[in-house]
Formats: structure tokens, sequence, C-alpha cells
């Protein structure tokens, strides 16, 4: 497969109040890892709230050409976070318009994800 690189856009664990970051952060560690049993090249966005996220997921999107963006469950599934969701799929689009988009189901499986979009007829795997 020919190696294409891949943006992954989440929360950083380390940036949320009240609670332990630790099994999350591990979880991102063991996700990294699989993107390199598949020859992939990840780049990982993860973002505080309360620096600017936009800004952060902005410079992330054009400082490369990605083949496909995975927006991470934290941004995608809680509610209040809703108007953020949008704004990243809007900030994909402008930024990365070839780039597929993926959703992943924790951590683990960001590279899962992104191989479900770059294996179709017309991705670059």
């Amino acid at each position: 497969m020919t190696a294409a690189r891949v943006l992954v856009i989440g929360l950083d664990p380390a940036g949320i109040q009240s609670w332990d970051p630790e099994p999350v952060q591990a979880a991102i560690a063991r996700g990294r890892a699989r993107f390199d049993d598949h020859g992939l090249e990840a780049d990982w966005c993860l973002v505080a709230l309360d620096e600017d996220p936009e800004e952060a997921i902005t410079q992330a999107l054009t400082g490369a050409d990605y083949a496909c963006v995975v927006i991470g469950g934290g941004i995608r599934g809680h509610e209040p976070l809703l108007e953020l969701f949008e704004k990243v799929v809007n900030l994909v689009r402008r930024y990365a318009p070839d780039a597929a988009i993926a959703f992943n189901r924790g951590p683990e499986d960001c590279a899962d994800a992104a191989l479900r979009w770059l294996r179709r007829p017309g991705g670059t795997g």
C-alpha cells in the first residue's frame, strides 16, 4: 500500500477537567502504534477547548497534504460540542477538500477508521 498521510483531530485528554487522562493517553499511544503497523503516516492534533481549538486545527490542516482526516468521538459525541464538531467538519472541507473524512470508535481504532476510506476505489491504498 502506498503511504498515505492522515490527520487525527481530537480532544487533548490532559486538558479536560475533573477526570484522569492517563487511560485515554494510553489508548492514544496504542492507536498511534497501529498507524505504524499499517505503514501510514499520522499527525495528531489534540486540542484543548480553552486554547482556541479552531486555530490549532487550521494550522494542522494546512501543515501537510492529508489523504484522510479522522475526527475523534470526544468532539463528535458530546452534545455541548456540536458547534465545534460542525466547525471542524467545515475546516476540513475548506483546508483539506480532497481528504476523506472518517470517524473512529475510540483512540485505538483511528487507523482502522482511516483505512476504511483509504482502501476505497479512488483512495490512496
